[in-house]
């Protein structure tokens, strides 16, 4: 077998791997960035759901953006009448939990 595509079929098994850890990895950091004391996986704790949120967003490309600025800068209006403080976390993490939230 060519090593191209020996490296290109390891590549592909090591990503396969490392999805289910990638999503792992976004519930340990929302439980390290203490996002789990006003939400949860799949009911309503202070705030929404994360597997609403997905919904509520599903299909809006526009949505991993708008939801990672919540999470930076807080919002209000959008779930009711309790505002979400802006979180202290880097850009890097509040995207990598929007896409995290929006792919449940």
């Amino acid at each position: 077998m060519h090593p191209a595509k020996v490296l290109g079929t390891a590549m592909t098994a090591l990503t396969a791997l490392a999805l289910p850890l990638s999503a792992h990895a976004s519930l340990e950091l929302a439980k390290s960035k203490n996002c789990m004391a006003c939400h949860a996986v799949d009911k309503k704790v202070l705030g929404p759901s994360y597997k609403d949120v997905a919904a509520k967003y599903k299909g809006d490309k526009g949505a991993a953006a708008q939801v990672a600025q919540s999470i930076l800068k807080g919002s209000s209006g959008r779930w009711g009448g309790i505002p979400m403080p802006p979180n202290a976390v880097s850009e890097a993490d509040a995207n990598a939990l929007a896409k995290w939230v929006l792919g449940l």
